[in-house]
Protein backbone atom coordinates (compact mmCIF):
# COMPACT_ATOMS: atom_id res chain seq x y z
CA UNK A 1 0.00 0.00 0.00
CA UNK A 2 1.33 3.48 -0.75
CA UNK A 3 2.58 5.74 1.85
CA UNK A 4 0.30 8.89 2.61
CA UNK A 5 2.05 12.70 2.18
CA UNK A 6 1.01 15.16 4.20
CA UNK A 7 1.42 18.94 5.06
CA UNK A 8 0.82 20.32 7.75
CA UNK A 9 0.16 23.99 7.98
CA UNK A 10 1.98 24.91 11.40
CA UNK A 11 0.67 28.87 10.72
CA UNK A 12 -0.51 32.02 12.72
CA UNK A 13 -3.90 32.35 11.75
CA UNK A 14 -5.53 35.60 13.67
CA UNK A 15 -8.36 36.00 15.26
CA UNK A 16 -11.45 37.72 12.83
CA UNK A 17 -9.29 38.20 9.79
CA UNK A 18 -11.48 35.62 8.28
CA UNK A 19 -10.55 36.79 4.37
CA UNK A 20 -6.99 37.14 5.33
CA UNK A 21 -7.04 33.56 6.69
CA UNK A 22 -8.95 32.15 3.96
CA UNK A 23 -6.39 33.65 1.62
CA UNK A 24 -3.67 31.97 3.17
CA UNK A 25 -5.48 28.54 3.39
CA UNK A 26 -5.36 28.91 -0.61
CA UNK A 27 -1.90 29.86 -0.55
CA UNK A 28 -0.86 27.08 1.74
CA UNK A 29 -3.27 24.22 -0.47
CA UNK A 30 -1.68 25.62 -3.49
CA UNK A 31 1.80 24.87 -1.94
CA UNK A 32 1.08 21.59 -0.27
CA UNK A 33 -0.33 20.42 -3.79
CA UNK A 34 2.51 21.67 -5.98
CA UNK A 35 4.73 19.51 -3.48
CA UNK A 36 2.58 16.26 -4.16
CA UNK A 37 0.52 16.29 -0.63
CA UNK A 38 -2.62 14.05 -0.72
CA UNK A 39 -3.62 15.90 2.23
CA UNK A 40 -2.63 19.05 3.97
CA UNK A 41 -3.88 19.80 7.31
CA UNK A 42 -4.94 23.09 9.08
CA UNK A 43 -5.61 23.82 13.19
CA UNK A 44 -8.71 24.40 14.82
CA UNK A 45 -10.79 27.06 13.79
CA UNK A 46 -8.46 28.57 11.26
CA UNK A 47 -11.07 30.37 9.58
CA UNK A 48 -12.04 32.57 12.25
CA UNK A 49 -8.95 32.05 14.63
CA UNK A 50 -8.51 31.27 17.84
CA UNK A 51 -10.46 32.15 20.31
CA UNK A 52 -12.98 34.20 18.55
CA UNK A 53 -15.29 34.71 22.13
CA UNK A 54 -17.92 36.88 21.64
CA UNK A 55 -17.90 36.94 17.81
CA UNK A 56 -19.18 33.95 17.29
CA UNK A 57 -22.34 35.30 18.47
CA UNK A 58 -22.82 37.47 16.02
CA UNK A 59 -24.45 36.00 12.58
CA UNK A 60 -22.70 38.21 10.32
CA UNK A 61 -18.83 36.64 11.71
CA UNK A 62 -20.51 32.99 11.25
CA UNK A 63 -21.84 33.62 8.05
CA UNK A 64 -18.36 35.60 6.35
CA UNK A 65 -16.26 31.49 7.74
CA UNK A 66 -19.29 29.41 6.35
CA UNK A 67 -18.89 31.60 2.65
CA UNK A 68 -15.11 31.18 2.64
CA UNK A 69 -15.04 27.80 3.43
CA UNK A 70 -17.66 26.71 0.89
CA UNK A 71 -14.97 28.82 -1.75
CA UNK A 72 -12.32 27.53 -0.66
CA UNK A 73 -13.77 24.31 -1.47
CA UNK A 74 -14.81 25.21 -5.19
CA UNK A 75 -11.47 25.69 -5.63
CA UNK A 76 -9.98 22.72 -4.02
CA UNK A 77 -8.87 20.24 -6.85
CA UNK A 78 -5.93 17.36 -6.49
CA UNK A 79 -5.54 17.44 -2.60
CA UNK A 80 -7.98 17.26 0.16
CA UNK A 81 -7.72 19.89 2.96
CA UNK A 82 -8.86 19.91 6.62
CA UNK A 83 -9.70 22.88 7.53
CA UNK A 84 -11.16 24.26 11.01
CA UNK A 85 -13.83 27.14 11.46
CA UNK A 86 -16.92 27.56 13.50
CA UNK A 87 -20.31 25.52 11.59
CA UNK A 88 -23.27 27.14 12.03
CA UNK A 89 -26.36 24.72 11.66
CA UNK A 90 -29.12 26.36 14.22
CA UNK A 91 -26.42 25.45 16.71
CA UNK A 92 -23.17 26.53 16.57
CA UNK A 93 -20.28 23.90 16.59
CA UNK A 94 -16.57 23.62 16.28
CA UNK A 95 -16.13 22.18 13.18
CA UNK A 96 -13.18 20.63 10.87
CA UNK A 97 -14.51 20.07 6.98
CA UNK A 98 -12.82 18.12 4.48
CA UNK A 99 -12.33 19.61 1.30
CA UNK A 100 -12.15 17.39 -1.31
CA UNK A 101 -12.80 17.34 -4.98
CA UNK A 102 -14.58 21.21 -5.16
CA UNK A 103 -16.54 20.86 -2.40
CA UNK A 104 -17.40 19.90 1.00
CA UNK A 105 -16.75 16.28 1.42
CA UNK A 106 -17.50 15.64 5.26
CA UNK A 107 -17.72 17.96 8.31
CA UNK A 108 -16.47 16.56 11.90
CA UNK A 109 -17.79 18.18 15.21
CA UNK A 110 -15.69 18.72 18.38
CA UNK A 111 -17.15 16.70 21.10
CA UNK A 112 -15.15 17.22 23.90
CA UNK A 113 -15.72 21.22 25.36
CA UNK A 114 -13.08 22.37 26.98
CA UNK A 115 -14.31 24.96 30.31
CA UNK A 116 -11.23 25.24 32.04
CA UNK A 117 -8.21 27.73 31.93
CA UNK A 118 -8.29 29.78 29.12
CA UNK A 119 -11.08 27.89 27.62
CA UNK A 120 -14.91 29.02 27.41
CA UNK A 121 -16.09 26.09 24.26
CA UNK A 122 -18.77 25.45 26.64
CA UNK A 123 -20.22 29.13 26.21
CA UNK A 124 -20.37 29.08 22.22
CA UNK A 125 -20.59 25.44 21.46
CA UNK A 126 -22.75 22.27 21.44
CA UNK A 127 -21.15 19.36 21.32
CA UNK A 128 -20.37 17.00 18.32
CA UNK A 129 -21.74 13.31 19.72
CA UNK A 130 -19.59 10.73 17.01
CA UNK A 131 -16.06 10.87 15.45
CA UNK A 132 -15.98 11.24 11.81
CA UNK A 133 -13.52 8.99 9.56
CA UNK A 134 -12.86 9.21 6.28
CA UNK A 135 -10.13 7.49 3.52
CA UNK A 136 -8.18 9.03 1.67
CA UNK A 137 -5.85 7.28 -0.49
CA UNK A 138 -6.72 3.84 0.85
CA UNK A 139 -6.53 4.69 4.27
CA UNK A 140 -9.14 5.12 7.22
CA UNK A 141 -8.50 8.56 8.91
CA UNK A 142 -10.06 9.76 12.14
CA UNK A 143 -10.57 13.21 12.40
CA UNK A 144 -10.81 14.90 15.76
CA UNK A 145 -10.39 18.42 17.26
CA UNK A 146 -7.62 19.61 20.57
CA UNK A 147 -9.63 18.10 23.24
CA UNK A 148 -11.23 15.42 21.69
CA UNK A 149 -7.80 13.98 21.48
CA UNK A 150 -7.50 13.93 25.75
CA UNK A 151 -10.57 12.06 26.02
CA UNK A 152 -10.31 8.09 25.42
CA UNK A 153 -13.37 7.98 23.94
CA UNK A 154 -13.51 9.87 20.75
CA UNK A 155 -10.24 7.54 19.45
CA UNK A 156 -12.20 4.43 20.68
CA UNK A 157 -14.52 5.79 18.53
CA UNK A 158 -12.40 5.94 15.80
CA UNK A 159 -10.81 2.53 15.93
CA UNK A 160 -14.03 0.88 15.89
CA UNK A 161 -14.92 2.87 12.70
CA UNK A 162 -11.73 1.03 11.26
CA UNK A 163 -9.25 4.15 11.68
CA UNK A 164 -5.56 3.71 11.17
CA UNK A 165 -4.42 7.03 11.57
CA UNK A 166 -5.38 9.75 13.76
CA UNK A 167 -5.24 13.43 12.97
CA UNK A 168 -6.01 16.26 15.36
CA UNK A 169 -6.29 19.75 15.40
CA UNK A 170 -5.62 21.78 17.47
CA UNK A 171 -4.70 25.22 19.40
CA UNK A 172 -3.31 24.26 22.59
CA UNK A 173 -2.00 27.55 24.70
CA UNK A 174 1.79 26.57 25.49
CA UNK A 175 2.64 27.16 29.01
CA UNK A 176 5.64 26.38 31.08
CA UNK A 177 3.86 22.20 31.35
CA UNK A 178 2.01 21.68 28.33
CA UNK A 179 4.61 20.02 26.12
CA UNK A 180 4.83 16.93 28.42
CA UNK A 181 1.78 16.71 29.15
CA UNK A 182 0.43 16.61 25.55
CA UNK A 183 3.59 14.58 25.02
CA UNK A 184 1.89 11.81 27.91
CA UNK A 185 -1.76 12.23 26.31
CA UNK A 186 -0.89 11.49 22.66
CA UNK A 187 1.73 8.09 23.42
CA UNK A 188 -1.38 7.33 25.80
CA UNK A 189 -3.97 7.10 23.04
CA UNK A 190 -1.57 5.82 20.05
CA UNK A 191 -0.60 2.58 22.49
CA UNK A 192 -4.70 1.95 23.26
CA UNK A 193 -5.60 2.19 19.95
CA UNK A 194 -2.53 1.40 17.82
CA UNK A 195 -3.59 4.35 15.76
CA UNK A 196 -0.76 6.89 14.92
CA UNK A 197 -1.17 10.29 15.59
CA UNK A 198 -0.99 13.16 13.85
CA UNK A 199 -0.95 16.50 16.04
CA UNK A 200 -1.04 19.64 14.52
CA UNK A 201 -1.44 23.28 16.78
CA UNK A 202 -1.88 26.79 16.27
CA UNK A 203 1.08 29.11 16.19
CA UNK A 204 0.63 32.66 17.14
CA UNK A 205 0.01 35.54 19.90
CA UNK A 206 -3.74 36.11 20.99
CA UNK A 207 -4.36 38.91 23.65
CA UNK A 208 -3.07 36.77 26.85
CA UNK A 209 -2.60 33.65 25.36
CA UNK A 210 0.43 32.46 22.90
CA UNK A 211 0.07 29.37 20.69
CA UNK A 212 3.42 27.72 19.99
CA UNK A 213 2.39 25.28 17.15
CA UNK A 214 5.32 22.13 18.47
CA UNK A 215 3.04 19.67 16.07
CA UNK A 216 4.03 16.05 16.99
CA UNK A 217 4.56 12.68 14.73
CA UNK A 218 3.41 9.72 17.42
CA UNK A 219 3.73 6.07 16.04
CA UNK A 220 1.08 3.40 16.53
CA UNK A 221 2.85 2.17 18.87
CA UNK A 222 3.51 5.10 20.73
CA UNK A 223 7.13 6.28 20.28
CA UNK A 224 7.47 10.10 19.16
CA UNK A 225 8.71 10.38 15.15
CA UNK A 226 9.12 13.53 15.69
CA UNK A 227 8.76 17.03 17.14
CA UNK A 228 8.24 20.78 15.38
CA UNK A 229 9.87 23.51 17.01
CA UNK A 230 8.07 25.58 18.90
CA UNK A 231 7.06 29.77 17.80
CA UNK A 232 8.18 28.53 14.28
CA UNK A 233 6.13 28.79 10.93
CA UNK A 234 6.35 26.44 8.88
CA UNK A 235 4.71 23.86 6.24
CA UNK A 236 5.58 20.38 7.84
CA UNK A 237 5.77 17.71 5.54
CA UNK A 238 5.34 14.28 6.45
CA UNK A 239 4.33 10.56 5.16
CA UNK A 240 2.24 7.89 6.62
CA UNK A 241 3.09 4.37 6.29
CA UNK A 242 -0.36 2.32 7.04
CA UNK A 243 1.40 -1.04 7.07
CA UNK A 244 3.57 -0.08 9.95
CA UNK A 245 1.36 2.15 11.14
CA UNK A 246 4.79 4.77 11.38
CA UNK A 247 4.73 8.29 10.53
CA UNK A 248 8.18 10.06 9.22
CA UNK A 249 9.08 13.64 8.92
CA UNK A 250 10.69 15.20 6.10
CA UNK A 251 13.34 17.99 6.95
CA UNK A 252 11.31 19.48 9.83
CA UNK A 253 13.37 22.07 11.51
CA UNK A 254 14.99 22.31 14.08
CA UNK A 255 15.26 24.23 17.77
CA UNK A 256 18.66 25.59 17.94
CA UNK A 257 17.95 25.71 21.72
CA UNK A 258 15.44 23.73 23.51
CA UNK A 259 15.80 24.15 27.05
CA UNK A 260 12.36 25.89 28.97
CA UNK A 261 14.56 29.36 29.29
CA UNK A 262 14.46 29.65 25.21
CA UNK A 263 10.87 28.38 24.78
CA UNK A 264 9.91 30.90 27.05
CA UNK A 265 11.90 33.34 26.14
CA UNK A 266 10.40 32.87 22.67
CA UNK A 267 6.77 32.87 23.90
CA UNK A 268 7.57 35.81 25.39
CA UNK A 269 8.80 37.23 22.32
CA UNK A 270 6.11 35.70 19.86
CA UNK A 271 3.44 37.34 22.63
CA UNK A 272 4.71 40.96 22.33
CA UNK A 273 5.60 41.10 18.68
CA UNK A 274 1.88 39.61 17.66
CA UNK A 275 0.11 41.84 20.03
CA UNK A 276 1.96 44.90 18.80
CA UNK A 277 1.39 43.91 14.91
CA UNK A 278 -2.23 42.72 14.89
CA UNK A 279 -3.10 45.76 16.37
CA UNK A 280 -1.61 47.63 13.62
CA UNK A 281 1.10 49.78 16.72
CA UNK A 282 4.16 51.11 14.56
CA UNK A 283 6.46 50.80 17.92
CA UNK A 284 6.59 50.48 21.99
CA UNK A 285 8.10 52.89 24.34
CA UNK A 286 8.89 51.58 28.19
CA UNK A 287 10.31 53.27 31.11
CA UNK A 288 14.23 52.24 31.28
CA UNK A 289 14.96 52.43 34.90
CA UNK A 290 18.14 50.75 35.34
CA UNK A 291 16.09 47.43 37.29
CA UNK A 292 16.15 44.22 35.44
CA UNK A 293 12.49 44.16 34.58
CA UNK A 294 12.61 46.94 32.57
CA UNK A 295 15.97 45.80 31.18
CA UNK A 296 14.60 41.96 30.36
CA UNK A 297 11.53 44.22 28.30
CA UNK A 298 13.71 46.33 26.55
CA UNK A 299 15.58 43.37 25.54
CA UNK A 300 12.58 41.23 24.48
CA UNK A 301 10.85 44.49 22.92
CA UNK A 302 14.26 44.86 20.48
CA UNK A 303 14.27 41.37 19.85
CA UNK A 304 10.27 40.85 18.85
CA UNK A 305 10.23 44.34 16.62
CA UNK A 306 13.92 45.58 15.76
CA UNK A 307 15.64 48.31 17.55
CA UNK A 308 14.15 50.94 15.34
CA UNK A 309 11.03 50.04 16.59
CA UNK A 310 11.73 50.37 20.58
CA UNK A 311 11.81 53.63 22.93
CA UNK A 312 12.99 53.80 26.23
CA UNK A 313 12.77 56.63 28.89
CA UNK A 314 15.04 56.96 31.90
CA UNK A 315 12.79 59.11 34.56
CA UNK A 316 15.42 60.39 37.46
CA UNK A 317 14.73 61.90 40.40
CA UNK A 318 16.90 62.48 43.19
CA UNK A 319 16.90 59.00 44.60
CA UNK A 320 18.07 57.15 41.38
CA UNK A 321 21.36 55.88 41.86
CA UNK A 322 24.65 56.28 39.07
CA UNK A 323 23.90 52.62 38.53
CA UNK A 324 20.60 53.20 37.26
CA UNK A 325 21.75 55.85 35.25
CA UNK A 326 24.57 54.27 33.94
CA UNK A 327 23.03 50.78 33.20
CA UNK A 328 19.91 52.64 31.83
CA UNK A 329 22.38 54.41 29.20
CA UNK A 330 25.08 51.52 28.72
CA UNK A 331 21.88 49.29 27.59
CA UNK A 332 19.72 51.91 25.30
CA UNK A 333 23.65 52.76 23.59
CA UNK A 334 24.28 48.83 23.21
CA UNK A 335 21.00 47.95 21.60
CA UNK A 336 20.10 51.17 19.38
CA UNK A 337 16.81 52.07 20.62
CA UNK A 338 15.58 55.52 20.75
CA UNK A 339 16.73 56.48 24.16
CA UNK A 340 15.53 59.45 26.34
CA UNK A 341 16.66 60.93 29.70
CA UNK A 342 13.61 63.21 31.32
CA UNK A 343 14.17 64.07 34.49
CA UNK A 344 10.69 64.04 36.58
CA UNK A 345 12.19 65.92 39.80
CA UNK A 346 10.86 69.43 39.19
CA UNK A 347 7.53 67.83 38.12
CA UNK A 348 7.07 65.75 41.22
CA UNK A 349 7.71 68.39 43.11
CA UNK A 350 5.55 70.96 42.00
CA UNK A 351 2.94 68.05 42.48
CA UNK A 352 4.46 67.48 46.18
CA UNK A 353 3.79 71.70 46.31
CA UNK A 354 0.36 71.41 44.99
CA UNK A 355 -0.41 68.70 47.86
CA UNK A 356 1.04 70.44 50.67
CA UNK A 357 -2.09 71.84 52.02
CA UNK A 358 -4.07 68.93 51.84
CA UNK A 359 -1.57 66.64 53.40
CA UNK A 360 -0.54 69.14 56.40
CA UNK A 361 -0.53 67.62 60.01
CA UNK A 362 0.35 64.16 57.89
CA UNK A 363 3.75 62.89 57.61
CA UNK A 364 5.59 61.64 54.57
CA UNK A 365 4.81 57.86 53.60
CA UNK A 366 4.53 55.92 50.76
CA UNK A 367 1.98 58.38 49.35
CA UNK A 368 5.23 60.34 48.31
CA UNK A 369 7.03 57.10 46.80
CA UNK A 370 3.89 56.48 44.94
CA UNK A 371 3.23 60.19 43.66
CA UNK A 372 6.85 59.57 41.99
CA UNK A 373 5.86 56.56 40.60
CA UNK A 374 2.46 58.22 38.90
CA UNK A 375 4.69 61.29 37.89
CA UNK A 376 6.53 58.52 35.69
CA UNK A 377 3.03 57.05 34.60
CA UNK A 378 2.16 60.94 33.42
CA UNK A 379 5.15 61.25 31.41
CA UNK A 380 4.87 57.68 29.85
CA UNK A 381 1.25 58.09 28.67
CA UNK A 382 2.20 61.57 27.17
CA UNK A 383 4.83 60.63 25.09
CA UNK A 384 3.33 57.27 24.16
CA UNK A 385 -0.28 59.72 22.97
CA UNK A 386 2.43 62.08 21.04
CA UNK A 387 4.46 59.35 19.28
CA UNK A 388 1.33 56.39 18.71
CA UNK A 389 4.20 53.73 20.58
CA UNK A 390 2.44 51.27 22.79
CA UNK A 391 3.33 51.72 26.24
CA UNK A 392 4.89 48.59 27.84
CA UNK A 393 4.23 48.06 31.63
CA UNK A 394 7.54 46.10 32.68
CA UNK A 395 6.30 44.98 36.11
CA UNK A 396 6.74 40.65 37.25
CA UNK A 397 4.45 37.87 38.35
CA UNK A 398 5.82 38.22 41.85
CA UNK A 399 4.88 42.22 42.24
CA UNK A 400 1.55 41.74 40.64
CA UNK A 401 0.69 38.83 43.40
CA UNK A 402 1.54 40.74 46.30
CA UNK A 403 0.73 44.24 44.95
CA UNK A 404 3.87 45.84 44.96
CA UNK A 405 2.99 48.37 41.87
CA UNK A 406 1.38 51.45 41.60
CA UNK A 407 -2.04 51.76 39.85
CA UNK A 408 -0.89 54.84 37.70
CA UNK A 409 2.48 54.85 38.07
CA UNK A 410 4.38 51.84 37.13
CA UNK A 411 1.40 49.72 36.11
CA UNK A 412 0.68 52.12 33.38
CA UNK A 413 1.03 50.20 29.78
CA UNK A 414 -1.22 48.59 27.44
CA UNK A 415 1.04 45.55 27.51
CA UNK A 416 2.89 43.81 30.17
CA UNK A 417 5.63 41.26 28.29
CA UNK A 418 6.58 39.99 31.92
CA UNK A 419 2.63 39.56 34.07
CA UNK A 420 3.23 35.96 34.29
CA UNK A 421 6.89 35.68 34.63
CA UNK A 422 8.19 35.51 38.43
CA UNK A 423 11.36 37.66 39.51
CA UNK A 424 13.37 34.43 39.64
CA UNK A 425 12.65 33.58 36.39
CA UNK A 426 13.38 37.10 35.04
CA UNK A 427 17.09 36.66 36.61
CA UNK A 428 16.81 33.38 34.95
CA UNK A 429 16.02 34.90 31.14
CA UNK A 430 18.22 37.80 31.68
CA UNK A 431 21.54 35.33 32.17
CA UNK A 432 20.10 32.77 29.77
CA UNK A 433 19.96 35.83 26.86
CA UNK A 434 23.52 37.21 27.69
CA UNK A 435 24.40 33.72 27.25
CA UNK A 436 23.12 33.70 23.78
CA UNK A 437 24.57 36.74 23.54
CA UNK A 438 27.95 35.97 24.42
CA UNK A 439 27.70 32.62 21.94
CA UNK A 440 26.67 34.97 19.00
CA UNK A 441 29.79 37.04 19.70
CA UNK A 442 28.04 40.16 20.86
CA UNK A 443 28.09 41.46 24.33
CA UNK A 444 25.52 41.75 27.04
CA UNK A 445 22.34 42.28 26.21
CA UNK A 446 21.41 43.46 29.87
CA UNK A 447 24.19 44.98 31.38
CA UNK A 448 25.98 42.63 34.05
CA UNK A 449 25.32 45.41 37.02
CA UNK A 450 21.97 45.55 36.18
CA UNK A 451 21.76 41.67 36.94
CA UNK A 452 23.80 41.41 39.69
CA UNK A 453 22.28 44.62 41.99
CA UNK A 454 19.75 44.34 44.52
CA UNK A 455 16.38 45.12 43.23
CA UNK A 456 15.10 48.55 43.91
CA UNK A 457 12.44 50.31 43.19
CA UNK A 458 14.82 53.69 44.09
CA UNK A 459 11.35 55.87 45.49
CA UNK A 460 13.78 56.76 48.60
CA UNK A 461 17.27 56.44 50.11
CA UNK A 462 19.00 53.31 50.12
CA UNK A 463 15.81 51.36 49.48
CA UNK A 464 15.62 47.68 48.15
CA UNK A 465 12.52 45.51 47.72
CA UNK A 466 13.31 43.38 50.36
CA UNK A 467 12.84 46.26 52.94
CA UNK A 468 8.85 45.34 51.76
CA UNK A 469 9.13 41.44 51.20
CA UNK A 470 10.64 38.36 51.52
CA UNK A 471 13.86 37.62 49.41
CA UNK A 472 12.37 36.49 46.21
CA UNK A 473 13.53 32.80 46.61
CA UNK A 474 11.19 32.37 48.60
CA UNK A 475 8.47 34.84 47.94
CA UNK A 476 8.32 33.02 44.65
CA UNK A 477 8.05 29.49 45.94
CA UNK A 478 5.02 30.41 48.32
CA UNK A 479 3.07 32.53 45.53
CA UNK A 480 3.75 29.16 43.34
CA UNK A 481 2.59 26.75 45.73
CA UNK A 482 -0.51 29.29 46.50
CA UNK A 483 -1.03 30.47 42.92
CA UNK A 484 -0.13 27.63 40.47
CA UNK A 485 -0.56 24.46 43.24
CA UNK A 486 -3.84 26.07 44.86
CA UNK A 487 -2.31 25.06 48.01
CA UNK A 488 -3.85 26.12 51.72
CA UNK A 489 -1.72 28.08 54.00
CA UNK A 490 -1.46 24.86 56.26
CA UNK A 491 -0.12 23.00 53.38
CA UNK A 492 2.31 25.21 52.32
CA UNK A 493 3.67 25.91 55.91
CA UNK A 494 4.32 22.09 56.23
CA UNK A 495 6.95 22.33 53.49
CA UNK A 496 9.16 25.01 55.58
CA UNK A 497 7.91 28.15 55.44
CA UNK A 498 8.12 29.97 58.20
CA UNK A 499 3.35 30.31 59.22
CA UNK A 500 3.82 34.23 59.84
CA UNK A 501 5.68 34.80 56.08
CA UNK A 502 2.85 32.46 54.62
CA UNK A 503 0.01 34.13 56.09
CA UNK A 504 1.21 37.46 54.84
CA UNK A 505 1.71 36.60 51.33
CA UNK A 506 -1.45 34.95 51.12
CA UNK A 507 -3.33 38.27 52.99
CA UNK A 508 -0.77 40.41 50.11
CA UNK A 509 -2.45 38.48 47.17
CA UNK A 510 -6.10 38.04 48.11
CA UNK A 511 -5.75 41.75 49.48
CA UNK A 512 -4.46 42.97 45.84
CA UNK A 513 -7.31 41.15 43.64
CA UNK A 514 -7.94 45.12 42.90
CA UNK A 515 -5.05 46.31 41.51
CA UNK A 516 -4.46 43.09 39.13
CA UNK A 517 -8.01 43.74 37.65
CA UNK A 518 -7.04 47.05 36.48
CA UNK A 519 -3.80 45.61 35.14
CA UNK A 520 -2.72 45.23 31.60
CA UNK A 521 -2.58 42.23 29.96
CA UNK A 522 0.54 39.77 28.97
CA UNK A 523 1.23 37.33 27.45
CA UNK A 524 0.05 33.73 29.96
CA UNK A 525 3.35 31.16 29.88
CA UNK A 526 2.48 29.20 33.66
CA UNK A 527 -0.33 26.72 34.40
CA UNK A 528 -2.00 29.67 36.37
CA UNK A 529 -2.01 33.11 35.18
CA UNK A 530 -3.81 36.33 36.17
CA UNK A 531 -6.42 37.13 34.19
CA UNK A 532 -8.91 35.05 32.52
CA UNK A 533 -7.15 32.17 33.71
CA UNK A 534 -7.52 33.02 37.45
CA UNK A 535 -10.43 34.70 38.09
CA UNK A 536 -10.81 35.62 42.09
CA UNK A 537 -13.52 37.33 43.61
CA UNK A 538 -12.44 42.03 44.62
CA UNK A 539 -14.62 41.57 47.45
CA UNK A 540 -14.61 38.57 49.13
CA UNK A 541 -14.32 37.88 53.12
CA UNK A 542 -12.48 34.73 52.65
CA UNK A 543 -8.78 34.14 54.21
Amino acid sequence: MARLRLALAQHDFPVGAVAANAAKVGDLIAQACSGGATLVVFPELTLSGYPPEDLLLRPSFLAACDSELNALAAATNGVAALVGHPHSEGEVYNAASLLRGGRVEVTAHKQALPNYGVFDDKRYFRPGHATVTTVIDGVCIGLLICEDIWRPEPAEQAVKAGAELIVVINASPWDDAKQAEREAVLVARARETGCAIVYLNLIGGQDEVVYDGASLLVNGDGSIAARAPAFVDALLWAEFDPVTRTLRAEDWPVSADACIEATLYAALVRGTRDYIDKNGFGGVLLGLSGGIDSALTLALAVDALGAERVTAVMMPTRYTSQLSLDGARAQAEKLGVDYHVISIEATYESFVDALTPAFAGKAADTTEENLQSRTRGVMLMALSNKHGRLLLATGNKSEMAVGYATLYGDMCGAYAPLKDVYKTVVYKLSRWRNAQAARAGEGDMIPAAVIERPPSAELRDNQTDQDSLPPYDELDAILARFIEGEQSQAEITAQGFHADTVRRVVRLVLLNEFKRRQSAPGPRVTTRAFGRERRYPITSGWR
